[in-house]
């Protein structure tokens, strides 16, 4: 089970600046591709903070999350109690309370692999990680 990261869903939405994501994602079954509900939240937030710079990247962005929820809607997990305690126990022993620590709780409930090319945001949390760029 492979849990994507934000940075690599982004990058399907570009795949020629991600040839190697783009042929990574290609060797996987799509069965074993999860996404988190904290990602979705994140691109949410960008598309927010789009639609007063650039209202027309921000509709183009809405379309495209719109199909990749569409796409992962039996592939989303949730972020439920048992997340939010390991992600508690990660913010205290790290020291910050990102979004990357939420991610990285949900790959430990589920034993996930986070799939990133964040590595050094997810290695402090024990998760099992793999960087497809």
């Amino acid at each position: 089970m492979y849990l994507l990261d934000t940075n690599v869903l982004s990058a399907l939405g570009r795949p020629e600046r991600a040839p190697k994501v783009t042929k990574w994602l290609r060797s996987k079954p799509e069965e074993q591709l999860f996404l988190s509900v904290i990602t979705i939240g994140e691109i949410e937030r960008g598309i927010a903070q789009q639609k007063h710079r650039n209202p027309r990247f921000a509709e183009d962005l809405q379309h495209w999350i719109d199909r990749t929820t569409l796409l992962f809607a039996d592939r989303l997990l949730s972020f439920g109690t048992d997340d939010a305690r390991i992600w508690g126990n990660l913010s205290a022993r790290i020291g910050h309370n990102g979004a990357d620590l939420q991610i990285a709780a949900t790959a430990l409930v589920y034993g996930a692999t986070v799939v990133t090319g964040n590595i050094s945001d997810f290695e402090p949390t024990g998760a099992k990680i793999e960087d497809p760029f």
